[in-house]
């Protein structure tokens, strides 16, 4: 297995090496193998399953966009927060008991980053956004947007809102599945206190109801079954429950977990700076933080029911455009101590050059006057 330096990450950043790194991850519920675990739920379609020719089920547990909003935040916190500009937005203010308590968002949790709504309704934000994403589409210089922004080219974006529809590719690309799955479906009985009252009570409160037009059992005082849920699929067939209408319960995977991870080396250098140096710092500092991002041990809580852990020793491999695949250090001790190093070498040219203003106000003048904007899709669908 080779070892972590300076030099090999040069290598990645600036020749034409390995085309990307690449993990695939096993993971486990917390309650061990072949536990029950709850994909996220769409809204009409329920789970992500899709069913392979063999007929195996295959689960998504976590989409890309939803492994790149739980990696992003990490840069918030020691050591990594010295490593980008804390940009925060202000969104309003409330009293509360006499204190005042300032509602904020950092752009590291902001779900389109740099080219979200809220970013575009901050007069003092919006223009330097707009200037780096100009200067990324016309010039082709990364350079602006890695001195207010830089996890925004490396998890992605898409500048929709803006004057410049810049898209940008993940440097980082990472996705959770579960193969050869099984749906489940659950049911629950709520009792409310509606049998203890006297009839008298149950009168009023029934006529109450009718009066309001709501359902006595909306507001707890009506025993409620939960057995189907809100979809547009017919709750019997033939008379018999229909499973695609059931509550869901989750999945039992009898197969793996797996979390792929990938790390884009091409898309990396096809990233540029104002001129040749420029576009070798551009480089070295992106991959910096695609790689902290890629190794980073996040939280596995992905919601209720879906509570995962790693389940063995992390297996990192370079992957070249042909030929064998060369096992690489990531994730050892030493190799992280060599990337934190690395990182705070390859964030000086950018570091000194951080916004001094770092906290904008939200402004809703400015807000409404975006949702007045056409974007591009609707702008192709007129």
């Amino acid at each position: 297995m080779t070892d972590l330096t300076h030099d090999t990450i040069n290598a990645w950043a600036d020749d034409s090496g390995p085309v990307a790194l690449h993990l695939k991850q096993k993971l486990l519920p917390v309650e061990g193998e072949g536990g029950v675990i709850f994909p996220p739920t769409y809204a009409d379609i329920g789970y992500n399953i899709d069913t392979l020719s063999d007929g195996t089920k295959v689960a998504l547990i976590d989409s890309v966009g939803s492994q790149a909003n739980r990696m992003e935040p990490i840069f918030k916190r020691k050591p990594y927060a010295a490593l980008v500009p804390q940009i925060e937005i202000e969104l309003h203010t409330k009293e509360h008991d006499g204190e005042k308590h300032v509602e904020r968002r950092s752009l590291l949790d902001l779900a389109h980053r740099s080219a979200d709504a809220v970013v575009y309704s901050c007069p003092t934000l919006a223009p330097c956004i707009g200037k780096a994403f100009r200067a990324l589409k016309q010039h082709g210089d990364a350079g602006p947007l890695c001195q207010l922004a830089p996890t925004s080219l490396v998890f992605g974006f898409w500048d929709s809102r803006g004057e410049s529809s810049e898209r940008h590719p993940r440097l980082v690309r990472s996705i959770i599945r579960a193969l050869d799955v099984q749906p489940l479906h659950t049911a629950a009985q709520f009792n409310s206190v509606w049998k203890a009252l006297d009839e008298s009570q149950q009168k009023e409160l029934d006529k109450e109801a009718k009066a309001k037009q709501i359902k006595l059992s909306e507001k707890g005082f009506a025993d409620a079954p939960s057995t189907f849920r809100k979809t547009k699929v017919t709750q019997y067939l033939d008379g018999s429950p229909n499973l695609e209408a059931r509550v869901l319960g989750g999945v039992l995977a009898s197969g793996s977990i797996e979390r792929d991870v990938t790390v884009n080396l091409v898309a990396l250098r096809a990233i540029n700076g104002a001129n040749e140096e420029k576009t070798k710092s551009v480089r070295r500092y992106l991959l910096a933080l695609a790689l902290i991002a890629a190794t980073a041990e996040i939280d596995l809580f992905l919601r209720e029911g879906c509570h995962l852990r790693y389940a063995d020793e992390d297996r990192w491999n370079a992957v070249p455009r042909r030929g064998e695949i060369e096992p690489i250090d990531l994730s050892s001790e030493h190799a992280q101590k060599t990337l934190l190093d690395y990182a705070k070498e390859s964030v000086k040219p950018f570091g000194e050059q951080w916004p001094e203003e770092l906290i904008h106000k939200f402004d809703l003048t400015a807000a409404k006057k975006l949702l007045a904007k056409k974007t591009e899709d609707e702008e192709g669908a007129s």
